[in-house]
C-alpha cells in the first residue's frame, strides 16, 4: 500500500493543532476553575503565580506533543492501493475506514492543488463515484478522496483510472 505525500503531515499537523487546542482548552478551564479555587484556599498570591506559569508551560508542551502525535498517527495510517480492479483506501486512527472503489463506479477524477499544496508539492485527488452522497461523515469529500499525492503521481493516477473506466465502458 502506498503512503500520501510527506508534505501532508502539515495537513495533519495543523487539524492536530485545531484538536487538540479545544481538548486542552477545555482541561484548561476545568484546572482553572476547580482545582484553582480549592488551590486559593492553601497558597498565597506568589505561589498561586507559580502555579499559573507552570500551567501555561505544561499547557503549551502538551498541545505540541498532541498535536505532533495526531499528525504522524494520521499520516502513517491514511494508505491507499491501485489493483487492476479497483481502489482501496484505508485510514483512521481510532475507528479504521477501509473503502474498496471498483473501477467501473468512477465517474469523475479532479486533481486540485490550493495554495499549501502547491509550496509543500502536492496534489489532491478527488476520485468521485456513482451513488456516493454527501454526508456528515465525510466531510464533503468524495468516496476516493486521497488529499495528498506528489504531482506527477496525481497525473499518473488520472490516467490510469481512466484508461480502466474507458475499457470497461468500452470507450
Amino acid at each position: 500500500m502506498n503512503k500520501l505525500h510527506p508534505g501532508s503531515l502539515w495537513l495533519f499537523r495543523i487539524r492536530g493543532i485545531i484538536g487538540s487546542f479545544f481538548l486542552l482548552w477545555i482541561a484548561g478551564w476545568f484546572f482553572t476553575f476547580i482545582i484553582g479555587n480549592y488551590l486559593k484556599r492553601f497558597m498565597d498570591l506568589n505561589e498561586l503565580k507559580i502555579v499559573g506559569i507552570t500551567s501555561v508551560i505544561i499547557y503549551v508542551i502538551l498541545f505540541i506533543i498532541i498535536s505532533e502525535i495526531y499528525a504522524r498517527m494520521a499520516y502513517n495510517r491514511w494508505l491507499y492501493e491501485f489493483t487492476e480492479s479497483n481502489l482501496k483506501i484505508e485510514r483512521g486512527i481510532i475507528w479504521k475506514r477501509y473503502s474498496n472503489i471498483p473501477y467501473e463506479r468512477v465517474q469523475n477524477i479532479d486533481i486540485t492543488r490550493g495554495i499549501w499544496a502547491r509550496l509543500l508539492g502536492f496534489s489532491s485527488v478527488n476520485i468521485q463515484t456513482a451513488g456516493y452522497s454527501y454526508s456528515s461523515n465525510n466531510k464533503g469529500w468524495s468516496e476516493g478522496y486521497l488529499p495528498a499525492v506528489d504531482m506527477k503521481e496525481a497525473e499518473k493516477i488520472r490516467e490510469f483510472v481512466i484508461k480502466k473506466i474507458g475499457r470497461k465502458q468500452g470507450l
